[in-house]
């Protein structure tokens, strides 16, 4: 697969090329019969037979080649003959390729390992062999995966978790590096990718995972061109664990919070949420995951100092974050306000014993769906991700 805006010099265009050479044969001088012998001499008018040339092995990249792009392919073709067998082989672990309809031609379907040597035999049908050998070019830059989250070992996680990619380098081929993104479920499941910068990608599924399974991402990006002298040297597998359906339903004009598990209703919180006396104290409405978990959480008003109004700085317990915009279910002795009225600060706050219920329970990746009022939930506040339709979602793929 060639990818767009490469810069890096091309290996050498020459080709390995052995010829055996063909051998023809005639006939020699007629030989004269004695008068009355009856005999006769060669006919003079026949034509000179030929044998079969031999085949013609062609191997690309050509032998002894040292800066060979990984993405490159290995081609390796035999004029009048067919290919019996083709072996490409790198610290022994074999290259793999197919041949044409007629064997006359092999290629690569891998990227190559950088900074690697290979080595090339083909044989054909009669048993011409050719070998050859060359070298990948070594990158200036190294591409891996920095971090994939959530994907904490032993983490079981919700059920609308995403897998957020992070690299470690700015990819300018987008296409090349998502098309080398695996991700395989146990039990169905489509998604896609959308590039958020030029560092991260996040898969999404069109409906939830199904729970209780497990999820396997590989970035195979073993010679995959990131950028500019940019390729990646080593493939990378993370293995994700899907738990529990834990949805929880928040209502905030009926003050109420139904957490279900699986299905079947496992617990029912009397809530407060914000006041809405500013769009800051507005609780977001929407499909939220809950994306993180303190005991204690140290809260602060944003974007105020001490002594202005409105000013806080709290320690609460048992608090569970689902967006960026500073907003968590957690723990308050508020019992009066509790299924009455709304009165924080844009958090849900609970009686603390449930609150600290939902804090044992809850996974990354649960959803936490708040109806009831006027300020909607941003698709990038967070984890915020199921505010977009699937569709526009895959609007952000960088493949067609």
């Amino acid at each position: 697969m060639e990818s767009r805006g490469l810069r890096t010099p091309l290996a050498a265009a020459a080709m390995a090329v052995v010829t055996a050479l063909a051998t023809a044969c005639s006939g020699g001088a007629a030989a004269t019969a004695p008068p009355g012998s009856g005999g006769s001499g060669a006919d003079p008018g026949a034509e000179a037979q030929s044998t079969p040339a031999a085949p013609v092995i062609k191997i690309s990249p050509a032998g002894g080649s040292k800066t060979v792009r990984p993405d490159k392919k290995v081609v390796v073709t035999a004029a009048s003959g067919a290919l019996e067998e083709v072996t490409v082989e790198s610290g022994g672990q074999a290259v793999d390729g197919d041949f044409d309809a007629m064997r006359t031609k092999w290629v690569s379907k891998a990227p190559l390992r950088p900074a690697s040597d290979y080595t090339v035999s083909a044989t054909t049908v009669d048993g011409t062999t050719v070998n050859s050998s060359f070298k990948t070019l070594k990158p200036k830059l190294e591409l891996e995966v920095a971090d994939v989250t959530p994907a904490i070992k032993g983490e079981k996680v919700g059920v609308g978790a995403p897998i957020i990619v992070v690299f470690n380098q700015p990819i300018a081929e987008k296409a090349a590096v998502e098309e080398a993104l695996e991700v395989e479920s146990e039990k169905p499941a489509q998604g896609a990718w959308r590039w958020i910068n030029d560092t991260t990608v996040i898969y999404r599924t069109a409906k939830y995972w199904q729970p209780h399974q497990k999820v396997t991402f590989t970035a195979h990006l073993n010679g995959v061109q990131g950028g500019k002298d940019m390729y990646g040297l080593k493939d990378f597998t993370k293995v994700i664990q899907i738990g529990a359906a834990q949805i929880a339903t928040v209502d905030t004009r009926k003050h109420k919070m139904i957490v279900k598990r699986d299905g079947k209703v496992v617990q029912t919180m009397l809530i407060s949420a914000g006041n809405a006396s500013t769009r800051e104290y507005t609780t977001t409405s929407g499909i939220h995951l809950a994306m993180g978990k303190a005991n204690p959480e140290r809260m602060i008003s944003p974007g105020r100092k001490k002594g202005d109004p409105g000013y806080y700085d709290l320690m609460i317990n048992h608090a569970v974050r689902f967006s960026n915009s500073g907003e968590y279910v957690h723990a308050l002795n508020n019992v009066w306000a509790q299924g009455r009225q709304n009165v924080s600060h844009g958090c849900i706050n609970s009686r603390p014993d449930q609150a600290k219920w939902f804090y044992n329970q809850v996974q990354r990746g649960d959803v936490i769906n708040i109806t009831g009022t006027n300020r909607e939930m941003e698709w990038n506040n967070g984890w915020g991700y199921w505010q977009m339709s699937f569709t526009q979602w895959k609007k952000g793929s960088a493949l067609a």
